[in-house]
């Protein structure tokens, strides 16, 4: 199974595949012009996939034109480095929506424990936005009705810190798209290889 591990800019060990961005959990304003270029380099590892988690949370105390900011530079970063963009997403799907739209980025934004309905899943698809599904489709129940109704080859699975382990996942979205677990698995498979290009 590949799996990519999320990373900080402070982080040291990039000897599996990684992901590397700043949260908007983590935005130090006086840290933001040193960080980008830790993240500009670590772009240039082999092992890193992708730029993120990087995007936007509106119920955070960090200022939200900082992190439009913020987030907007890694936009940059992505671009520049052709990865694909990783993002974190509280009450700000509009807004991510709305500089997707503005920037027209050529790399592909995939959103990070998507758990929403599935009006805000078909209106970031028809955005081009892939949605990674965690484990809060075990018992979400809009959340495995907008699974059920969304593309195969827009979707990517993932546990994050969870005690949940990513076969429960599987097992739970192969069971509402009335598949076999390994049908699941190859296709995901595929998905992750298309878009990391591996």
């Amino acid at each position: 199974m590949f799996s990519i591990e999320n990373k900080y800019p402070t982080s040291v060990d990039f000897s599996s595949p990684f992901s590397i961005g700043i949260h908007p959990w983590f935005i130090n304003k006086n840290k933001i012009e040193e960080e980008l270029l830790l993240i500009e380099q670590s772009l240039q590892n082999k092992n890193c996939f992708a730029l993120g988690e990087c995007g936007l949370d509106k119920i955070i105390e960090a200022d939200f034109k900082l992190q439009q900011e913020v987030f907007r530079k890694q936009v940059k970063l992505s671009e520049k480095h052709n990865k694909p963009l990783i993002i974190h997403c509280v009450k700000a799907f509009q807004e991510i929506i709305e500089i997707q739209k503005e920037t027209k980025p050529k790399q592909i934004w995939i959103l990070h424990g998507f758990n929403k309905n599935l009006q805000v899943a078909e209106s970031l698809i028809k955005n081009g936005i892939i949605l990674s599904i965690g484990v809060a489709i075990i018992k979400n129940e809009k959340l495995q009705k907008a699974v059920s109704e969304i593309p195969l080859d827009k979707l990517f699975l993932e546990t994050d810190d969870s005690e949940v382990t990513i076969q429960e996942v599987y097992k739970k979205v192969a069971n509402i798209k009335r598949l076999e677990v390994e049908e699941l698995q190859q296709i995901i498979k595929q998905n992750f290889r298309n878009i990391f290009r591996v």
